[in-house]
């Protein structure tokens, strides 16, 4: 199979086969695990998941061997500076290691000549791995080797134009790790406020010892079923499928698990898969109404830990379960504290997890005064719109990068000349 089938590159680009722009291509090993004196010892030793790990540089390797390892095995020292490019499982991986470091037998390491800028190569890689995994040996695992890596051939602008094709590429990329360690803090931030507000409250009341805890003196721990209905919906996922849409009916939504990762429900559901209108008595008497909560109830998903808010009236499939509070109980706050808490806790083992209602019926949580409960949830709901807004501006930067990394290692977009002067000016 061509790797290349009806590709075409600028005039001033080559398709080059990664041999001709390599100094050195050579694969590592592994010492023998049998030998407890090969580990442990001063020498960074990367495996895939370094590699997966990291996102243009490898800074640090989780495993270490010693030099007797080293020398009992086919790994050698990979000098900093090289592209390490992974050959099995997730085949086209790439990272430049900044420190010297060993391998296993698993990723090959690229030595680039000084006519191949190792970012550009880093980046390159990435963009054709699609069309480098095509190549794979047919075997148990799929895999590339040394000789079909040395044969693959890449796109290959003139070394000025790799410098600025890399340099907008790590800009954006830069970006986007900038963004993550903003999520990452009001992460932490946002949670470090849950935990203070969920027992200490907005008045500054003295606290009093309960089951759960130290709460403020006024505060309730009320069970969830004491001020929850715990429930699926009267109506099946099936019986929704088969209803037809009614003349001036209310809006139905059907939702999965697989509804709770569509972009937008991240909180609600704005959106489903399944929709239908419904005449009002039968979606009042037949599903789950607005502002309950929902989350999983069998299988892996349990341990996702996510949690939703039902926008309309809503019917589940047999994997969901929701919790539908009364009206001494704003929607917003129980969310909130169902969001401090790990189903995990609750779910019965077994070779398919399971969380019913007897789980989570007896559940104790702090209960302030209604109107406390929406402030808290307020204060609670500011700060995660934040982070919202920086969880999409991730997400349009990483669109940005994948396009960017399409359309330069193509050539569809090009970096003009006059984007290079004003570049090497500011620099």
């Amino acid at each position: 199979m061509s790797e290349w089938p009806d590709f075409e590159i600028p005039d001033t680009w080559t398709l080059t086969r990664i041999e001709e722009l390599a100094e050195t291509l050579r694969a590592g090993g592994t010492p023998s695990r049998k030998k407890k004196s090969y580990f442990g010892g001063d020498i960074p030793f990367a495996i895939i998941e370094d590699i997966t790990a990291s996102d243009t540089y490898l800074e640090s390797t989780k495993q270490t061997i010693t030099k007797e390892g080293l020398e009992a095995s086919s790994a050698w020292i990979v000098p900093e500076g090289s592209v390490l490019l992974s050959m099995y499982a997730t085949i086209g991986a790439t990272a430049i290691n900044t420190l010297p470091l060993a391998t296993n037998q698993a990723i090959l390491a690229i030595i680039p000549k000084s006519t191949c800028h190792p970012e550009f190569l880093c980046y390159c890689l990435r963009a054709h791995k699609r069309n480098l995994a095509q190549l794979n040996v047919e075997s148990t695992q799929k895999n590339v080797n040394k000789g079909i890596v040395s044969a693959f051939r890449l796109p290959l602008p003139p070394l000025q134009e790799q410098k600025s094709i890399a340099y907008i590429l790590s800009a954006v990329q830069r970006a986007i790790e900038t963004q993550e360690r903003i999520i990452q803090t009001t992460t932490e931030l946002k949670k470090a406020l849950m935990q203070k507000l969920f027992s200490e409250g907005l008045r500054g009341e003295p606290q009093k010892e309960t089951e759960i805890g130290l709460v403020p003196e006024s505060w309730e721990t009320p069970t969830i079923e004491s001020v929850c209905t715990i429930r699926a919906s009267a109506m099946t996922y099936a019986q929704l499928e088969k209803s037809p849409s009614v003349e001036n009916g209310v809006r139905v939504q059907g939702v999965k698990v697989s509804d709770m990762n569509l972009p937008g429900n991240e909180i609600e559901f704005g959106s489903a898969n399944l929709e239908r209108l419904l005449s009002e008595k039968e979606a009042c008497k037949r599903t789950i109404p607005a502002n309950s909560i929902i989350f999983p109830k069998r299988g892996a998903a349990i341990a996702t830990n996510k949690k939703r808010l039902t926008k309309n009236y809503t019917v589940l499939d047999p994997n969901l379960i929701a919790v539908i509070p009364s009206k001494t109980v704003n929607h917003r706050y129980l969310f909130q504290w169902f969001n401090t808490f790990d189903l995990k806790k609750i779910t019965d083992p077994g070779p398919t997890p399971q969380l019913n209602k007897k789980d989570i019926a007896p559940l104790r949580f702090p209960m302030p005064p209604l109107d406390e409960q929406q402030e808290i949830a307020a204060a609670i709901d500011a700060t995660e719109e934040k982070n919202t807004l920086y969880f999409h501006k991730r997400a349009q930067l990483e669109n940005l990068y994948n396009a960017l990394l399409n359309e330069l290692m193509t050539g569809q977009t090009r970096v003009r000349e006059h984007d290079l002067l004003s570049r090497d000016a500011a620099q």
